[in-house]
Protein backbone atom coordinates (compact mmCIF):
# COMPACT_ATOMS: atom_id res chain seq x y z
CA UNK A 1 0.00 0.00 0.00
CA UNK A 2 2.85 2.21 0.49
CA UNK A 3 3.12 2.76 -3.30
CA UNK A 4 -0.67 5.01 -2.98
CA UNK A 5 1.64 7.39 -0.72
CA UNK A 6 2.41 9.23 -4.14
CA UNK A 7 -0.73 9.29 -5.13
CA UNK A 8 -2.13 10.66 -1.67
CA UNK A 9 0.68 13.64 -1.88
CA UNK A 10 -0.63 14.36 -4.99
CA UNK A 11 -4.69 14.29 -4.72
CA UNK A 12 -3.58 16.48 -1.06
CA UNK A 13 -1.65 19.43 -3.23
CA UNK A 14 -4.67 18.94 -5.83
CA UNK A 15 -6.87 19.75 -3.59
CA UNK A 16 -5.25 22.68 -1.72
CA UNK A 17 -4.90 24.44 -4.82
CA UNK A 18 -7.89 24.04 -6.68
CA UNK A 19 -10.47 23.99 -3.69
CA UNK A 20 -10.00 27.72 -3.75
CA UNK A 21 -11.68 28.20 -7.58
CA UNK A 22 -14.58 26.45 -5.86
CA UNK A 23 -15.55 28.29 -3.16
CA UNK A 24 -13.01 30.81 -2.67
CA UNK A 25 -15.39 33.53 -3.38
CA UNK A 26 -17.97 32.20 -0.90
CA UNK A 27 -15.59 32.49 1.64
CA UNK A 28 -14.32 35.81 1.01
CA UNK A 29 -17.81 37.25 1.10
CA UNK A 30 -18.52 35.75 4.39
CA UNK A 31 -21.51 33.70 2.39
CA UNK A 32 -20.32 30.63 4.14
CA UNK A 33 -17.31 30.06 6.65
CA UNK A 34 -13.73 27.92 5.91
CA UNK A 35 -14.60 25.13 7.68
CA UNK A 36 -18.16 24.72 6.38
CA UNK A 37 -16.94 25.39 2.65
CA UNK A 38 -14.16 22.93 3.15
CA UNK A 39 -16.54 20.34 4.85
CA UNK A 40 -18.75 20.53 2.03
CA UNK A 41 -16.25 20.38 -0.74
CA UNK A 42 -15.20 16.91 0.80
CA UNK A 43 -18.20 15.78 0.98
CA UNK A 44 -19.01 16.63 -2.78
CA UNK A 45 -15.80 16.12 -4.15
CA UNK A 46 -15.65 12.34 -2.82
CA UNK A 47 -19.12 11.78 -4.69
CA UNK A 48 -18.17 12.99 -7.70
CA UNK A 49 -14.93 11.04 -7.50
CA UNK A 50 -16.88 7.72 -6.35
CA UNK A 51 -19.98 8.16 -8.82
CA UNK A 52 -18.15 9.39 -12.02
CA UNK A 53 -14.17 9.39 -11.89
CA UNK A 54 -13.97 6.16 -13.33
CA UNK A 55 -13.63 8.00 -17.32
CA UNK A 56 -10.79 10.41 -16.39
CA UNK A 57 -8.81 7.09 -15.32
CA UNK A 58 -9.48 5.14 -18.06
CA UNK A 59 -7.92 7.49 -20.03
CA UNK A 60 -4.93 8.19 -18.39
CA UNK A 61 -4.66 4.56 -17.82
CA UNK A 62 -4.49 4.31 -21.52
CA UNK A 63 -0.90 6.59 -21.64
CA UNK A 64 0.77 3.81 -20.68
CA UNK A 65 1.19 0.24 -19.10
CA UNK A 66 1.71 0.06 -15.50
CA UNK A 67 3.36 -1.65 -12.71
CA UNK A 68 2.67 -0.42 -9.22
CA UNK A 69 6.01 0.80 -8.89
CA UNK A 70 5.93 2.70 -12.44
CA UNK A 71 2.61 4.19 -11.33
CA UNK A 72 4.11 5.53 -8.30
CA UNK A 73 7.01 6.60 -9.71
CA UNK A 74 4.54 8.82 -12.03
CA UNK A 75 2.25 9.94 -9.14
CA UNK A 76 5.92 11.38 -7.45
CA UNK A 77 6.80 13.03 -10.44
CA UNK A 78 3.49 14.90 -11.01
CA UNK A 79 3.55 15.76 -7.34
CA UNK A 80 6.88 16.99 -7.46
CA UNK A 81 5.76 18.56 -10.40
CA UNK A 82 3.29 20.82 -8.49
CA UNK A 83 5.34 21.17 -5.68
CA UNK A 84 8.17 23.00 -7.53
CA UNK A 85 5.79 25.30 -9.72
CA UNK A 86 4.06 25.85 -6.67
CA UNK A 87 7.22 26.96 -4.42
CA UNK A 88 8.45 28.89 -7.55
CA UNK A 89 4.98 31.05 -7.92
CA UNK A 90 4.49 29.65 -11.65
CA UNK A 91 1.21 28.14 -13.07
CA UNK A 92 0.92 24.81 -12.53
CA UNK A 93 -2.30 22.41 -13.90
CA UNK A 94 -2.18 19.09 -11.87
CA UNK A 95 -3.94 17.32 -15.43
CA UNK A 96 -0.92 18.50 -17.49
CA UNK A 97 1.53 17.35 -15.13
CA UNK A 98 0.05 14.08 -14.52
CA UNK A 99 0.14 13.57 -17.94
CA UNK A 100 4.31 14.72 -18.16
CA UNK A 101 4.69 12.49 -15.96
CA UNK A 102 3.28 9.58 -17.29
CA UNK A 103 4.68 9.67 -20.38
CA UNK A 104 8.67 10.63 -19.02
CA UNK A 105 8.15 7.58 -16.58
CA UNK A 106 7.07 5.12 -19.11
CA UNK A 107 9.15 6.43 -22.17
CA UNK A 108 12.27 4.71 -21.52
CA UNK A 109 10.53 1.29 -21.18
CA UNK A 110 8.60 1.54 -24.46
CA UNK A 111 5.54 1.32 -22.91
CA UNK A 112 3.89 4.55 -23.86
CA UNK A 113 0.35 4.74 -26.17
CA UNK A 114 0.48 8.51 -27.81
CA UNK A 115 -3.04 7.63 -29.44
CA UNK A 116 -4.92 9.10 -26.46
CA UNK A 117 -2.77 12.13 -26.60
CA UNK A 118 -4.54 13.97 -29.07
CA UNK A 119 -7.76 14.22 -27.31
CA UNK A 120 -6.26 15.01 -24.13
CA UNK A 121 -4.46 18.08 -26.20
CA UNK A 122 -7.65 19.09 -28.01
CA UNK A 123 -9.54 18.80 -24.66
CA UNK A 124 -6.51 21.60 -22.67
CA UNK A 125 -6.23 23.64 -25.67
CA UNK A 126 -11.11 23.65 -25.19
CA UNK A 127 -10.99 24.00 -21.63
CA UNK A 128 -10.58 27.74 -21.26
CA UNK A 129 -12.41 28.34 -24.58
CA UNK A 130 -15.27 26.24 -23.15
CA UNK A 131 -15.16 28.47 -19.62
CA UNK A 132 -15.43 31.51 -21.68
CA UNK A 133 -18.57 30.50 -24.00
CA UNK A 134 -20.21 29.33 -21.39
CA UNK A 135 -19.85 32.29 -19.03
CA UNK A 136 -20.21 34.69 -21.51
CA UNK A 137 -23.89 32.67 -22.20
CA UNK A 138 -24.44 32.45 -19.11
CA UNK A 139 -23.70 35.93 -18.20
CA UNK A 140 -26.23 36.92 -21.44
CA UNK A 141 -29.43 34.85 -19.93
CA UNK A 142 -28.66 36.65 -16.29
CA UNK A 143 -29.39 39.75 -18.24
CA UNK A 144 -32.58 38.75 -20.51
CA UNK A 145 -34.31 36.47 -17.98
CA UNK A 146 -33.32 37.29 -14.12
CA UNK A 147 -31.50 40.67 -13.97
CA UNK A 148 -35.03 42.94 -14.13
CA UNK A 149 -37.14 40.53 -12.15
CA UNK A 150 -34.61 41.37 -8.77
CA UNK A 151 -35.53 44.75 -8.14
CA UNK A 152 -34.96 44.49 -4.21
CA UNK A 153 -30.87 44.80 -3.02
CA UNK A 154 -31.88 42.29 -0.28
CA UNK A 155 -33.44 39.71 -2.45
CA UNK A 156 -30.53 40.18 -4.64
CA UNK A 157 -27.47 39.62 -1.92
CA UNK A 158 -29.60 36.70 -1.01
CA UNK A 159 -30.03 35.35 -4.72
CA UNK A 160 -25.91 35.52 -5.18
CA UNK A 161 -24.66 34.30 -1.62
CA UNK A 162 -27.12 30.84 -1.97
CA UNK A 163 -26.02 30.57 -5.31
CA UNK A 164 -22.26 30.86 -4.30
CA UNK A 165 -22.96 27.74 -1.70
CA UNK A 166 -24.85 25.64 -4.37
CA UNK A 167 -22.12 26.45 -7.34
CA UNK A 168 -19.74 25.79 -4.90
CA UNK A 169 -21.26 22.59 -4.06
CA UNK A 170 -21.85 21.43 -8.19
CA UNK A 171 -18.21 22.59 -8.56
CA UNK A 172 -16.49 20.34 -5.85
CA UNK A 173 -18.73 17.17 -7.51
CA UNK A 174 -17.13 18.71 -11.08
CA UNK A 175 -13.62 18.55 -9.32
CA UNK A 176 -13.81 15.50 -7.65
CA UNK A 177 -15.51 13.64 -11.08
CA UNK A 178 -12.87 15.25 -13.27
CA UNK A 179 -10.03 15.48 -11.15
CA UNK A 180 -9.50 12.18 -9.39
CA UNK A 181 -8.24 10.46 -12.13
CA UNK A 182 -5.17 12.27 -11.83
CA UNK A 183 -4.47 10.61 -8.30
CA UNK A 184 -5.35 7.49 -8.77
CA UNK A 185 -5.59 6.71 -12.15
CA UNK A 186 -1.96 5.07 -12.79
CA UNK A 187 -2.93 2.80 -9.65
CA UNK A 188 -6.23 1.46 -11.41
CA UNK A 189 -4.55 0.66 -14.73
CA UNK A 190 -1.25 -0.75 -12.75
CA UNK A 191 -4.71 -2.94 -10.86
CA UNK A 192 -4.26 -2.21 -7.53
CA UNK A 193 -7.95 -0.55 -7.55
CA UNK A 194 -11.38 -1.11 -9.07
CA UNK A 195 -12.46 2.46 -10.19
CA UNK A 196 -14.74 3.02 -8.05
CA UNK A 197 -12.77 2.41 -5.10
CA UNK A 198 -10.13 4.32 -6.31
CA UNK A 199 -12.68 7.24 -6.54
CA UNK A 200 -13.68 7.18 -3.19
CA UNK A 201 -10.05 6.64 -1.73
CA UNK A 202 -8.69 9.57 -4.50
CA UNK A 203 -11.36 12.11 -3.51
CA UNK A 204 -10.50 11.21 0.59
CA UNK A 205 -6.94 12.46 -0.69
CA UNK A 206 -8.13 15.65 -2.45
CA UNK A 207 -10.12 16.34 0.51
CA UNK A 208 -7.45 15.99 2.71
CA UNK A 209 -5.46 18.56 0.72
CA UNK A 210 -9.11 21.02 1.14
CA UNK A 211 -8.64 21.04 4.64
CA UNK A 212 -5.40 22.92 4.10
CA UNK A 213 -6.34 25.56 1.47
CA UNK A 214 -7.71 28.30 3.48
CA UNK A 215 -4.50 30.59 2.64
CA UNK A 216 -5.10 29.70 -0.99
CA UNK A 217 -8.89 30.04 -1.12
CA UNK A 218 -8.90 33.60 0.24
CA UNK A 219 -6.43 35.17 -2.00
CA UNK A 220 -8.30 33.21 -5.03
CA UNK A 221 -12.08 34.27 -3.73
CA UNK A 222 -10.63 37.98 -3.77
CA UNK A 223 -8.85 37.91 -7.06
CA UNK A 224 -12.15 36.26 -8.30
CA UNK A 225 -14.92 38.63 -6.63
CA UNK A 226 -12.92 42.04 -7.73
CA UNK A 227 -14.96 41.50 -10.68
CA UNK A 228 -18.07 41.78 -8.28
CA UNK A 229 -20.28 38.86 -6.76
CA UNK A 230 -22.09 38.35 -9.23
CA UNK A 231 -20.02 38.19 -11.83
CA UNK A 232 -17.82 35.73 -9.60
CA UNK A 233 -20.88 33.36 -9.19
CA UNK A 234 -21.14 32.94 -12.90
CA UNK A 235 -17.51 32.52 -13.21
CA UNK A 236 -17.99 29.69 -10.58
CA UNK A 237 -21.05 28.30 -12.52
CA UNK A 238 -19.25 28.30 -15.94
CA UNK A 239 -16.25 26.96 -14.64
CA UNK A 240 -17.64 23.90 -12.43
CA UNK A 241 -19.91 22.93 -16.42
CA UNK A 242 -16.71 22.96 -18.06
CA UNK A 243 -14.87 20.83 -15.47
CA UNK A 244 -18.11 18.08 -15.70
CA UNK A 245 -18.51 18.21 -19.69
CA UNK A 246 -14.69 17.14 -19.80
CA UNK A 247 -15.40 14.87 -16.88
CA UNK A 248 -18.42 13.14 -18.75
CA UNK A 249 -15.92 12.54 -21.72
CA UNK A 250 -13.32 11.08 -19.53
CA UNK A 251 -10.47 13.99 -19.73
CA UNK A 252 -8.88 15.59 -16.64
CA UNK A 253 -8.71 19.02 -16.95
CA UNK A 254 -7.00 22.07 -15.43
CA UNK A 255 -9.49 23.90 -12.76
CA UNK A 256 -7.25 26.96 -13.12
CA UNK A 257 -7.56 27.29 -16.86
CA UNK A 258 -11.52 26.43 -16.60
CA UNK A 259 -12.04 29.86 -14.46
CA UNK A 260 -9.27 32.18 -16.39
CA UNK A 261 -11.48 31.22 -19.85
CA UNK A 262 -14.65 31.95 -17.27
CA UNK A 263 -13.06 35.65 -16.03
CA UNK A 264 -12.16 36.38 -19.60
CA UNK A 265 -15.79 35.39 -21.26
CA UNK A 266 -17.13 37.95 -18.33
CA UNK A 267 -15.19 40.75 -20.14
CA UNK A 268 -16.23 40.16 -23.18
CA UNK A 269 -19.93 40.19 -22.47
CA UNK A 270 -19.34 43.39 -20.59
CA UNK A 271 -17.19 44.66 -22.85
CA UNK A 272 -14.13 45.06 -21.10
CA UNK A 273 -10.70 43.81 -22.24
CA UNK A 274 -9.87 41.38 -19.06
CA UNK A 275 -7.03 39.96 -21.18
CA UNK A 276 -2.86 40.88 -20.76
CA UNK A 277 0.27 39.44 -21.56
CA UNK A 278 0.39 38.19 -18.72
CA UNK A 279 -2.27 36.21 -18.76
CA UNK A 280 -2.08 34.89 -21.92
CA UNK A 281 1.73 33.69 -20.67
CA UNK A 282 0.24 31.96 -17.49
CA UNK A 283 -1.97 29.97 -19.88
CA UNK A 284 0.93 29.07 -22.38
CA UNK A 285 3.09 27.98 -19.77
CA UNK A 286 0.45 25.66 -18.28
CA UNK A 287 0.07 24.15 -21.92
CA UNK A 288 3.94 23.45 -22.12
CA UNK A 289 5.69 24.37 -19.46
CA UNK A 290 3.65 21.73 -16.65
CA UNK A 291 4.32 18.71 -18.60
CA UNK A 292 7.43 19.33 -19.75
CA UNK A 293 9.12 19.81 -16.75
CA UNK A 294 7.03 16.83 -15.63
CA UNK A 295 8.39 14.40 -18.06
CA UNK A 296 11.68 15.15 -16.94
CA UNK A 297 11.06 14.45 -14.04
CA UNK A 298 9.14 11.04 -14.46
CA UNK A 299 12.46 10.29 -16.86
CA UNK A 300 14.89 11.02 -14.11
CA UNK A 301 13.51 9.22 -11.52
CA UNK A 302 12.73 6.02 -14.18
CA UNK A 303 16.32 6.16 -15.10
CA UNK A 304 17.10 6.46 -10.82
CA UNK A 305 14.63 3.72 -9.64
CA UNK A 306 14.33 1.01 -12.57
Amino acid sequence: MWYLLSGVYLGGTLGANDAANIFGTAVVTKALKFKTAALLSVIFVIIGSGLEGAGGMETLGGLAEQTLLTAFLSSLAAALTVTLMTVLELPVSTSQAVVGAIIGGNILTGTVDFSPLIPILFAWILTPIGGLVISFILYKLYSIFVQHRINNLKYFETFVRVGLVLAGMYGAYSLGANNVANVVGVFVEAGMFEPELAGIIGGMAIGLGIFFSRGVMETIGRRITALTPLTALITVIAHSITLYIFARIGIPVSSSQAIVGAVLGIGLVKGTNMMDFEMAKKILFGWIGTPSVAFLIGIILNIIFL
